[in-house]
């Protein structure tokens, strides 16, 4: 799948990059007890460690607030999707297994205190491009309201845009129908190319022992 950021980014975020994953002939389920287990006793301990501090004041949350407001989208009012998982276990309001590609997707998204994406790749239609919402674009998220994004980084595919790091849209969420899947990860601009690489190939190895399938992944965006 061709996969390209727009020229609009980086030239307001200099060192943006993602972690781009792909997925071929996975088995989508219930997670198995080793994931809902760790799931549940991470999200425990980042209560506790939240006991004492703010949920801005991690450095993944505080980074990509920033860049939220970088390219115009109060992040006050757009709470990038890392940032409202971690308000939500502040909360103690835990996150319930979903199935196991969307419970990997969230372990991982609070492991690395960055937003994380993950499609159907068979409801995307041609060229993916990374880009910035333009005035009066919307879709309908998985929160079920209709979501402004402007002013948002967004993915596109020739059929318009399907996810963000604020709200994916319902256009092509991964169940257990899933046999090929896109997982995008909103890395941190501050990390190097290396680790950025090693966290994603992390990502992948985790998800294909439990899904099967084969995988291969990049990283793109960086200058």
């Amino acid at each position: 799948m061709e996969i390209q950021v727009a020229t609009e980014i980086p030239a307001q975020i200099p060192d943006f990059k993602i972690g781009v994953i792909e997925y071929r002939n996975i088995i989508v389920g219930e997670s198995p007890q080793m994931v809902k287990g760790r799931l549940q006793l991470f999200q425990e301990s980042i209560y506790f460690e939240l006991e004492d501090k703010q949920v801005t004041d991690l450095p993944g949350i505080k980074e990509w607030r920033t860049i939220f407001k970088k390219i115009g989208k109060d992040p006050n009012r757009y709470r990038h999707s890392a940032e409202a998982l971690f308000r939500r276990v502040q909360k103690q309001n835990y996150l319930s297994p979903i199935n196991s590609a969307i419970d990997i997707n969230n372990f991982f998204s609070l492991q690395y205190q960055v937003p994380i994406g993950i499609y159907d790749v068979d409801q995307i239609t041609g060229k993916v491009v990374i880009r910035i919402g333009k005035e009066d674009e919307e879709y309908i998220g998985l929160n079920g309201r209709k979501n402004s994004l402007q002013n948002l980084i967004l993915s596109s595919d020739e059929n318009g845009p399907f996810g963000s790091p604020f709200v994916d849209s319902d256009k092509a969420p991964v169940t257990v129908h899933t046999k090929n899947a896109l997982q995008v990860i909103y890395l941190r601009p501050s990390i190097s190319v290396e680790e950025a690489g090693r966290l994603t190939e992390s990502l992948m190895n985790m998800f294909t022992q439990i899904h099967g399938g084969e995988a291969s992944f990049k990283i793109i965006g960086c200058q």
